[in-house]
């Protein structure tokens, strides 16, 4: 059981989309938390009016805790990908099958005391603010369709303050941080290399 967290922008998506490279569905299983938030009429609205969807009440905990105890006891789990409200993507029905290793991403991952409680490994990419910044507006502005008004704004007063108040201090209890400046590219070739280690080891017993 293998947790990736670390600061909206600060490269988990493309970390995460360079293991998928490597590794078949048979050999490692992600689980994304960003599939779990619960639906929008019960997100929760700051003073201003605006969803803040960076707050850990924002994800279904307790629906991410079962399924990745389904996986645990090798169960099969389907769940409808988040589309982050981009009328442009059309949602996909996910299916996660287990596998020997199981990675779960997102902010929250180490902060969810049900879901920390479960990993073997814990791992932090870390990034300067202001390149996580710039990260956000390219993402949010070509993939989630966000304006870019509206993504300084929940930068500054919801990211931001959630990165620092429940994100941040996860760090101290992570095994291996991985800084993403310029390039993870490093961390990623040892992280790799442990994981092949590892499926070969537990490929036996699973």
């Amino acid at each position: 059981m293998i947790g990736i967290t670390g600061g909206s922008g600060s490269g988990k998506t493309s970390f995460i989309r360079n293991i998928r490279k490597v590794f078949s569905e048979e050999e490692v299983c992600i689980v994304s938390q960003d599939d779990y938030y619960v639906p929008r009429e019960q997100q929760k609205k700051d003073e201003r009016g605006e969803i803040n969807f960076d707050l850990p009440e924002s994800i279904d905990e307790k629906a991410l805790q079962e399924d990745i105890e389904k996986l645990i006891k090798g169960q099969t789990i389907s769940r409808d990908e988040y589309t982050f409200n981009n009328e442009k993507k059309e949602s996909r029905k996910l299916t996660i099958k287990p596998a020997p290793i199981i990675i779960v991403e997102g902010i929250f991952v180490l902060y969810f005391e049900g879901v920390k409680s479960k990993l073997d490994l814990k791992v932090f990419l870390h990034a300067k603010e202001i390149l996580k910044i710039i990260r956000r507006i390219n993402r949010d502005r070509e993939e989630r369709n966000y304006p870019i008004d509206d993504v300084l704004y929940r930068y500054q007063y919801h990211v931001l303050p959630t990165f620092e108040k429940y994100i941040l201090p996860c760090k101290e209890d992570a095994h291996i941080v991985i800084n993403n400046n310029e390039s993870f590219e490093n961390g990623l070739d040892v992280f790799i290399g442990f994981l092949k280690q590892k499926v070969e080891a537990l490929k036996v017993d699973f």
